[in-house]
């Protein structure tokens, strides 16, 4: 059972800077963002979070070895779910050349299942950069929420929103790019949808997401 101290799991790293799990201390990724001007602190007691930034984001890695080593990451994301951090939770997950046959599972677990938001990445240079975005967008308008709500439009994610009764292809985008998240999508009321899909629409959406299965209907 983690009993980090709240001040620890909640703690915001100054703008410019990174609070990073100790263990990252010496790979290629913290390498990269030292040479981006980010500035790294590093930290045992993150909890299950790898990564802090200035903007109240925190930051899991899931590695390729993660995914094709078993089901054990997923016993990590669902404690990083349940953490008491009141941090905005964020994935990045590595698709790669082997663990792409994995990725569906992966991003259907994270974001369906979880609620997380999950941000692809080809390997440690590639999270550093983006990590190295958000870090410099503090201040700014927040360029994550744009890129996040970019990156739910992959063909998964988007079929699954297309088998909701009255949503075609157009809805489903217009749907997407509102919504941050699959979990913010299931949770709108009829009213904060129907300005998006249309009053009748909206309500099939809504019935769709709050109706008993079949099985307990």
């Amino acid at each position: 059972m983690d009993t980090k101290a709240p001040s620890l799991l909640n703690a915001v790293p100054p703008y410019g800077h990174v609070i990073a799990s100790e263990k990252w201390r010496n790979s290629s990724l913290i390498q990269s963002l030292k040479c981006g001007g980010v500035k790294t602190l590093f930290e045992n007691e993150l909890g299950v979070a790898d990564f802090h930034l200035p903007n109240k984001s925190c930051i899991l890695y899931v590695s390729e070895c993660d995914i094709i080593a078993g089901n054990g990451y997923k016993r990590k994301l669902v404690r990083y779910r349940n953490s008491s951090s009141s941090f905005q939770e964020l994935v990045l997950v590595e698709n790669t050349r082997l663990s792409e046959q994995y990725f569906s599972a992966v991003q259907k677990f994270v974001v369906l299942d979880l609620g997380l938001t999950l941000l692809p990445v080809s390997g440690q240079t590639e999270a550093s950069q983006l990590i190295s975005q958000m870090v410099d967008g503090e201040g700014r308008e927040n360029p994550f929420r744009s890129r996040s709500s970019s990156l739910l439009l992959d063909p998964l994610v988007l079929a699954l929103v297309q088998h909701v009764p009255g949503v075609g292809r157009v809805k489903a985008l217009a749907l997407l790019q509102h919504f941050s998240s699959i979990h913010q999508l299931c949770n709108a009321a009829p009213d904060q949808l129907e300005h998006i899909v249309g009053q009748a629409a909206a309500q099939q959406i809504h019935s769709f997401f709050h109706k008993p299965t079949a099985a307990g209907s």
